[in-house]
């Protein structure tokens, strides 16, 4: 594939003759996708390939080319386009202005008809890039590192369900070959780190869970102590931690440091009754707001009055019922929707129970960026408390059963835990 690019860097640029073969000059390595590909899944593809441009192939025939600039019109608010501007990025001011675009991604992929799984796949992926590029600019400012490390995020972005407003969740993984003093490094890389996605909108974590707090910034070694404790001891701190540190996903460094955990504790949680038990427990806090006669049970009072939490009271609860049916069955899935895929039709879940959820779940979630995208719009803040009255008859009807899906799911799960058929 020879595109204008290639013919300006390596041709004009290069000074290369115009009777030379363009074999010499053409990308042989060339990724490309089918004519069923979805479009977003292109875009995300070539966000992640940094590309501009994927050949359409079927039966291993050309018949098409697609163009970042053929799959969003607003190219400003393009996930490709900004992370190439990431990837260019030379300050911390630099990614700044480039992250206050996020919202308007968020607004263009809703007016365009996307889902929450769209948006929280760019958004995460916007965030993976920016993240990496503050990594980077932090090892030219401090040196090379000392010893090998993982930088994992962990929420809604290791889960890929991000929105443009959001607090940052990560810890680093060292190296067990680190030095006594090798930590200073990477306190001063944590730090430049978090205060680097703070600045760009990603906000200190209320919990304080992230790698400039010591204590998330261990060798490995220590976070094989650490998971072991809160399986083996599952207390409600320990309940709390396992619900954020069994999402964790890698976004740069050395992968083995996260995979070799996360293999070790999904067998060590997979075969501890009481672990998993005491995971349901925690999973059914978090209830649906529905009423005995299938009305929605409203705040009453304060600054969100008349409203409900579309995120604690609908979101989580299928988030938590993912993990907990990830965790029984030893899978290592941590995006939501491909949990519950990947543990249909398994004692655990049954085809249509888990197939339900994930209906319950798309919709919900994608009613609430509608609702974050009306707001960001009108110049608010998002949030997560949604008015009834924001939703036509047949959402509200829709948003109803989906309760009652989340619910039932959730009885289920507590009876078979009141069997002791988890334990």
């Amino acid at each position: 594939m020879i595109t204008d690019r290639d013919l300006r860097s390596r041709c004009l640029a290069a000074g290369v003759a115009p009777t030379q073969a363009v074999a010499d000059i053409m990308t042989t390595d060339v990724h490309t996708i089918s004519s069923s590909t979805l479009g977003f899944e292109a875009l995300m593809r070539m966000t992640e390939l940094n590309v501009h441009h994927l050949p359409v192939v079927d039966s291993r025939r050309a018949i098409g080319m697609v163009s970042t600039t053929d799959l969003i019109r607003h190219e400003s608010a393009n996930t490709v386009y900004l992370a190439s501007d990431v990837s260019k990025a030379s300050s911390v001011e630099a990614l700044t202005n480039i992250s206050r675009k996020l919202p308007e991604l968020q607004i263009q992929l809703v007016l365009a008809g996307a889902t929450a799984r769209h948006v929280g796949e760019a958004v995460s992926t916007v965030n993976d890039a920016i993240t990496r590029r503050l990594l980077q600019l932090a090892e030219q400012e401090l040196g090379v590192p000392p010893a090998h490390y993982a930088w994992v995020t962990g929420g809604s972005h290791a889960r890929r369900e991000q929105t443009s407003h959001s607090d940052q969740d990560n810890a680093l993984i060292l190296s067990d070959a680190l030095a006594p003093n090798d930590d200073t490094y990477f306190k001063s890389l944590a730090r430049f780190v978090n205060d680097g996605l703070n600045a760009c909108g990603f906000v200190y974590c209320p919990g304080d869970v992230m790698a400039s707090n010591a204590q998330w910034r261990q060798p490995r070694a220590t976070w094989r102590r650490y998971f072991d404790d809160w399986i083996d001891e599952p207390e409600p701190m320990a309940l709390m931690l396992s619900s954020v540190f069994f999402d964790l996903r890698l976004v740069h460094g050395d992968a083995t440091l996260l995979e070799s955990l996360q293999e070790e504790n999904l067998q060590k949680s997979r075969a501890n009754g009481i672990f998993l038990a005491h995971m349901v427990g925690n999973a059914l806090k978090h209830r649906p707001p529905l009423g005995f006669f299938r009305n929605i049970v409203l705040i009453r009072g304060g600054d969100h009055d008349k409203t409900f939490d579309i995120k604690h009271r609908g979101i989580v609860p299928v988030v938590d019922l993912g993990r907990v049916y990830a965790l029984a069955e030893g899978r290592s899935e941590v995006n939501t929707v491909e949990r519950l895929q990947a543990v249909a039709a398994t004692q655990t879940v049954s085809s249509e129970g888990a197939r339900n959820l994930e209906d319950a779940y798309d919709f919900i979630a994608t009613l609430r960026v509608r609702h974050q995208e009306q707001q960001l719009r009108a110049g608010e803040l998002a949030d997560n408390f949604v008015a009834p009255g924001e939703l036509s008859t047949l959402e509200r009807s829709q948003l109803k059963d989906a309760f009652e899906v989340i619910a039932t799911m959730q009885q289920t799960l507590e009876q078979r835990y009141a069997a002791g058929r988890l334990v």
